[in-house]
Order: structure tokens, then C-alpha cells, then sequence
């Protein structure tokens, strides 16, 4: 098992050439900013997450988080408390949270580079920051100036840490179900009553004190999702001076055993089994679900984050491996020695499927999270609109392309090891069970698909969707120029944004004459859609390679690396699209056209 690299100069290619980190530190907000400030900001984070946080997730996965059921607390494992202590200390969670909460004030991209930094080194113990950071986002919003004041700077900080309890026993994708009451209690707050399931870090004993964001139900409120309301929900009630007094009604019963991400306690929490739980109404009754839209983007850009992030640690584990296993006879030796499998045809395909996606996913998501600092603070609105647009379009990509390719190169690393691979020592397992959960948390990669054919594409008439379109069609000028190393990228890119182009006519006509016809094709449509926006920006990126290897011969085998791993996705990966067409065009009708009894045989 490899120690974690963090994958610092192909992020700074990405920064330089395609999330245009210099566009973003131009902008009024972060004009005190440079782009070399930022990445020495980031060699720092780099630094400490590999040796502090990345020497633990091994730990955290042998021991797990314990849960004691006589006191309800929950142990975190060996190294957690004190590692968790010293990323506070260092002022890492703040980084990219406005200043006026007490943050450092960087773009959202910075943090996402950050988050997967911490995500490669140990998942598990980077789930308690994501999930505070959802919290944070939600606050910043809609939380009263007071409620502000005594709970979100303690959250920026990293002080305390804060959850998100939206799944219930009968309410997991079907949010409107929920069924934990809210009674006014005649003072202002309210007595929260009910369980909630699958709570990250709902209990745990790294901070003093944890804010629960919980959606809950008033009296007589309507049904579904328009009758819910947000609440915080704090373990400890907060005094007026910011000291922590009583311990509220609020208990984590219980925590799951999983396939993976074990050192992250996933909770069962009872709120109310005494006296109710004391809960403050974040803004307006029955306004809980559209507080929660708001930090709907950027906690799924963290989930697939998260695949790109165990994409890239099993992708190191690999690449060690390979250069150290001998094993058969690499084609054209004549030595006796075994050969390092690095040198076999068919490891050198997993090693570079795996790079190119991870290339691919990586400049999906910085590209994605760059259009959400530019919405958010470029001062003119139509450059705000347009790239809102692109972030919304982007943000069912990253999240459900980028687990399902993170679940796959997991796998392959697996492969790459052989038998070693399926032994837990090896370290390559773990990777493999912690990325299984990203395709299903903060809306499965269904739910994903559902939201790109139907919200995504009809946007603007279908206009933000040909605007896309039509930025991958005014590559060919560029391509066509760039010579003949650059011919099977040209070729396949047409090739695959003509089918793309096909499938999104279908979809359209189709999808509006029956809403099953696009939910039927919708998976196989992300699939498709995902691997032709991945392509689009590697052959950006390798036709910046190109023109930097015009000027300078600096990094020249690096630059020329671009190019290759970009010809590779093209080539071998892209023709993929063309595959999933029919399956996107079948229609629904053999979906049901077997009776359930029938499918059990």
C-alpha cells in the first residue's frame, strides 16, 4: 500500500489551464488573492493531510468508530481526536468560508482542491468536515443574524462540527414522508420529536458540542415536501454568552455497521425521547426543503469529489504495485527474470484507463465548482447567469459520472493487484468499499440521472444544454490546427458529440410525450453525457499542453504525458458513447413488460 502523494502538478494544470484560477483571483472578492498564494496555500494543506490525517485511514477502518450504548457516546478510533484537534488548530476548516464568519475568505474552488486532498488521504475522517460545511452553507443563508452569531462561526472554525438529518426510517429519497414532529413550545422554540437514519458524525468525540440541522413537521403543516421546516437542533444548548449549557434531548442510539467508511459513525438519532428536543426554526415554517436546495450543489459536488479523490488513491496503490509485482514475461524480453507487470500490454491499460479518468473527473469538477465562485461573485449578471447555468448542468456529472468512474477505478486497482488484491492487507480493498456509498448518499446516481434529463435539459428552452454543445463543436477548429497526433481526439470527439446531439432530439420529443421514455434512457444518458464532457476538457487541456510546449520545453515529458492520456480517453473510452445510444432511445416499454412474480423465475 502507497503512502498518499497528493497529485499536487496535474492539479495546478488543471487550475492553470482549465479552471482559470487566475480569472477567479481577478474578481472583487479575492483581489487580495494570487494564483501562487493560493498554491502555496495548497502545498501547505497538501503537506499536513498527507502526514497527519492519511496515516490514520488504515486505523479508522480496522477499528472502526465504537458505539457505547450505556452512555450513547460514540469513540472515535486511535489518532482521530488528535488529529482532528491539530486541522482546527492549523485553521484548515475555514479556508473557504467568508471572512465574516471568521474563514480565510478563498474561492469555493480552493476548498474542493482541499476536500480532496482529505478525501484521498482518509475518507472516513474527512465525512465530519463535508458534512459541517453542508451545515455552514445552509446557515450562512437562512440562519438569523443571531442564530449566526452564537453557532456559525464555531462551525467555520471547525470548533463544532454539524450535521445534516434528513432520512428517516420510512424517508430516505422520498423526503416529503418525513414524519418527525416540530411543537411550538410558547417561547420561540420548538420540541423536535422523532429518529433519524444515516447520520454522519452524528455523535462522535472530537468537539465539545454538534449543530443538528434536522427538517421536521409543524402542526397542521401541509403534506410532502411542502410542509417541512428546518431546525437547529444543538447537542449542548448554547447560553447567550456562547458557553455551552444543558445537554439536549437528543441521543445517537445506535450507529451502522458498513461495507465501508467504517471510522465514520453513521447514526441512528432519537430526538425527544424525554422532554422533546429544544430546536430553533431556521427562517420560515415550510420552507425547509427550499433552505436545503441551497446547499444541494455544492454537497453533491463533494460527493463525486469523493470519487475523483479514491479514484486517485487507489490509482497510487496501483502504480506501486505494478512497478514492484513480477509477474510472466513482458513482451520482447529475453532475460530470465520475471517481469514488473508495469511492462504487461494489459496492466498498462487498467493503469491508464484509470489516469485518464481520474483526469477527466478531476477537470469536471474544478471546472464546476469555478462556474459556482463565478455565479456567486463575478459583478456582471449575465457572466453570473451563464455560468449558474453551467453549474447546474455540470453538477448531476460530477456527482453521478464522477462516483460511478471512482467505483470503477477502485475496482480496477483491485485488479491491477491480482489475488493481492482481494486481501484486506493490501490496502486496495478499503478503497473499493469506501467509494461504494458515494453513488448512493446525496441522491443516488438515479436520482442524478432524473435530474439531468429532467431539469437540466429542458433549462433555457434547451439552450444551456446546446450552449455546451456547441462549446465542444468549436473545438474542431482548434483540433484540426493541432496536427496529426491530435487526429483520433478530432475524430472521436465529432463522432461522439453527434450522438450526443441525437440522443438529447430524442430525449426531448420523446421524454414530453411520455415522461417515462426519458426516465427509462436517463442512466445510460449521464454515462454518455459524462464521458463526453470529460472528453471535451482533456482536449482542452491537451491543446493548452500543446501550445505550452510551443514556448518552453519545461516539463516537457509531463506536458507531452497531457496529450497521450487525453488521445487515450478519446480512443479507447469515448467510443463508449456511441454503445449507449440504443439504450437511451429503447424506451420504457420492456421495463414493464414483465410482471414482477415473473422476474423471480
Amino acid at each position: 500500500m502507497a503512502d498518499y502523494r497528493p497529485p499536487l502538478r496535474d492539479i495546478r494544470f488543471v487550475l492553470d489551464h482549465l479552471a482559470d484560477l487566475e480569472a477567479l483571483c481577478a474578481l472583487p472578492a479575492f483581489d487580495e488573492l494570487d494564483p501562487d498564494t493560493i498554491v502555496g496555500v495548497l502545498e501547505e494543506n497538501a503537506r499536513f493531510v498527507a502526514e497527519v490525517i492519511a496515516p490514520l485511514n488504515r486505523i479508522g477502518d480496522i477499528e472502526g468508530s465504537q458505539h457505547d450504548p450505556a452512555t450513547n457516546t460514540v469513540r472515535t478510533p486511535t489518532g482521530f481526536i488528535d488529529a482532528y484537534k491539530k486541522y482546527v488548530a492549523a485553521g484548515w476548516p475555514g479556508v473557504p468560508f467568508p471572512q465574516d464568519y471568521d474563514g480565510g475568505g478563498f474561492p469555493w474552488l480552493v476548498g474542493i482542491v482541499m476536500q480532496e486532498f482529505i478525501s484521498s488521504a482518509n475518507m472516513a475522517f474527512s465525512m465530519a468536515p463535508l458534512l459541517t460545511q453542508g451545515a455552514i452553507d445552509l446557515l450562512m443563508h437562512h440562519g438569523s443574524e443571531e442564530q449566526k452569531e452564537l453557532f456559525l462561526k464555531r462551525m467555520v472554525t471547525g470548533e463544532w462540527t454539524g450535521t445534516m438529518n434528513l432520512t428517516e426510517p420510512q424517508a430516505g429519497s422520498d423526503v416529503g414522508a418525513v414524519a418527525t414532529k416540530a411543537e411550538p413550545a410558547g417561547d420561540g422554540t420548538y420540541r423536535i420529536t422523532g429518529t433519524k437514519i444515516y447520520i454522519s458524525f452524528g455523535e462522535h468525540d472530537m468537539v465539545d458540542n454538534i449543530v443538528h440541522l434536522v427538517l421536521a413537521r409543524t402542526p397542521d403543516a401541509p403534506a410532502g415536501t411542502k410542509g417541512i421546516s428546518c431546525f437547529i437542533v444543538p447537542k449542548f444548548l448554547v447560553n447567550d454568552d456562547g458557553s455551552l449549557g444543558a445537554r439536549n434531548d437528543v441521543a445517537c442510539v445506535s450507529i451502522e455497521h458498513k461495507m465501508g467508511i467504517k471510522a465514520s459513525p453513521t447514526c441512528v438519532m432519537s430526538f425527544g425521547e424525554n422532554d422533546g428536543a429544544v430546536g430553533y426554526l431556521i427562517g420560515e415554517e415550510n420552507r425547509g426543503m427550499r433552505y436545503m436546495f441551497t446547499m444541494m450543489n455544492n454537497a453533491r459536488l463533494s460527493v463525486g469529489l469523493e470519487g475523483l479523490a479514491l479514484a486517485e488513491r487507489s490509482y497510487q496503490d496501483a502504480l506501486q504495485y505494478s512497478q514492484e509485482r513480477r509477474q510472466g514475461r513482458a513482451p520482447g524480453e529475453t532475460g530470465s527474470e520475471m517481469s514488473l507487470i508495469v511492462d504487461l500490454p494489459d496492466v498498462r491499460r487498467m493503469l491508464l484507463t484509470m489516469k485518464a479518468l481520474i483526469d477527466a473527473l478531476r477537470s469536471i469538477v474544478y471546472v464546476n465548482a469555478q462556474a459556482l465562485d463565478m455565479a456567486a461573485h463575478h459583478p456582471d449578471a449575465d457572466v453570473r447567469e451563464r455560468n449558474q447555468e453551467l453549474a447546474e448542468l455540470l453538477i448531476p456529472v460530477s456527482k453521478g459520472f464522477g462516483t460511478d468512474m471512482g467505483i470503477e477505478c477502485t475496482s480496477i486497482a483491485i485488479q491491477v493487484h491480482g489475488g493481492m488484491g482481494y486481501i484486506e492487507e493490501s490496502g486496495v480493498p478499503q478503497h473499493f468499499r469506501d467509494a461504494r456509498i458515494t453513488s448512493i448518499y446525496e441522491g443516488t446516481n438515479g436520482i442524478q440521472a432524473m435530474d439531468l434529463v429532467g431539469r437540466k435539459l429542458p433549462m433555457r428552452g434547451g439552450g444551456v444544454m446546446s450552449d455546451f454543445l456547441d462549446g465542444v463543436a468549436a473545438l474542431d477548429g482548434d483540433l484540426a490546427d493541432a496536427g496529426p497526433q491530435f487526429a483520433v481526439i478530432r475524430t472521436q470527439l465529432n463522432a461522439a458529440l453527434g450522438v450526443v446531439h441525437d440522443t438529447v432530439g430524442w430525449l426531448t420529443e420523446h421524454g414530453v410525450a411520455d415522461v417515462r421514455n426519458a426516465l427509462a434512457g436517463a442512466t445510460p444518458f449521464l454515462r454518455m453525457f459524462g464521458l463526453l464532457v470529460g472528453a471535451r476538457y482533456l482536449a482542452e487541456g491537451a491543446l493548452s499542453a500543446k501550445a505550452a510546449l510551443a514556448t518552453s520545453t519545461d516539463d516537457a515529458d509531463y506536458l507531452e504525458a497531457r496529450i497521450v492520456v487525453a488521445r487515450f480517453y478519446c480512443e479507447n473510452l469515448l467510443p463508449a458513447v456511441a454503445g449507449l445510444a440504443p439504450a437511451v432511445t429503447a424506451g420504457y416499454a420492456d421495463l414493464y413488460a414483465i410482471d414482477p412474480e415473473t422476474m423471480a423465475g
